[in-house]
């Protein structure tokens, strides 16, 4: 979806859309990074953290009689509010009966250009992890998150049957022309990697739309897409608004998993060096 200024408009075009990705046959649905507005963190400013709300909370409860109404899963990231002066960039689990499974929080906070999310958000302290729903047991992660194999591999090894990444990614207009390709690529690459080496799917779901900031804003490319435990694309959005329902044969996890065992054969007792910064003789 595009972001609106005004979270109480947007909330009710994320519902109209659920409604019809379910109406569709979706039973799973996962909202883009922070869908409640537009992607604050290009600059930094405290008026900002007046929009975040404690999850459970307001946004949660209405999402949650929505997902026992369709009898759908939903999956909502969320800017959340823990206490004041903390905050968390989270992810909200909402079952098919309409419970709340538990929430996420964003592990790896990037801090770049335009991208200055360290002054909104506190690193997430509750690990990764991954939660048993109606139809599926699902792992979420989100947007940076999603370049780290360490973080899709420790969620997979809690079962997970299928990662979904909400996200909010883009290009600076300025840099579009020589590097935007490349990026989009790379983004995408990365995650069909983590289907592979994990024997599991993995859903992305991008925001989309020109957003003003400094700098000409940024572009959020869209692009989401499914990939399949080989890692096959199979579907791909556009740079529009758009909505993806795909048909996932969980079945398919475990016949990757046993036909490429890349779990069996970890050498678990060879990585203690993972836990390291950098190895180069420094504690």
């Amino acid at each position: 979806m595009r972001a609106s200024p005004d979270p109480k408009e947007t909330l009710q075009r994320t519902i109209a859309a659920i409604r019809d990705a379910a109406g569709r046959g979706a039973q799973i649905v996962c909202t883009e990074e922070l869908f409640l507005g537009p992607y604050f963190c290009q600059c930094e400013d405290h008026e900002y953290f007046r929009l975040a709300e404690p999850i459970p909370g307001p946004t949660t409860t209405t999402l949650m009689a929505l997902a026992k109404e369709l009898g759908i899963v939903i999956i909502a990231s969320l800017f959340e509010k823990r206490a004041e002066g903390l905050y968390h960039n989270t992810a909200a689990i909402i079952d098919a009966d309409g419970s709340y499974l538990g929430k996420y929080r964003k592990m790896h906070i990037p801090d770049d250009p335009q991208y200055y999310e360290k002054f909104y958000f506190t690193p997430g302290d509750l690990g990764f992890r991954a939660w048993d729903t109606r139809f599926a047991r699902i792992g979420v992660l989100v947007c940076w998150d999603q370049w780290y194999p360490e973080a899709a591999r420790l969620t997979a090894l809690q079962g997970a049957e299928i990662l979904c990444y909400p996200t909010a990614i883009g290009w600076l207009p300025p840099e579009k022309a020589e590097f935007g390709e490349r990026q989009q690529s790379a983004w995408e690459t990365i995650q069909r990697s983590h289907a592979i080496a994990n024997g599991c799917y993995v859903a992305s779901v991008n925001r989309v739309g020109l957003e003003p900031g400094p700098a000409g804003g940024l572009e959020f490319w869209g692009g989401s897409f499914v990939a399949d435990p080989n890692g096959r694309i199979l579907a791909r959005a556009g740079t529009g608004e758009e909505t993806l329902v795909v048909s996932c044969d969980l079945s398919q996890v475990g016949v990757a998993r046993t036909h490429w065992p890349f779990l069996r054969d970890r050498r678990i007792d060879a990585y203690a060096g993972m836990t390291s910064r950098y190895l180069d003789g420094e504690q």
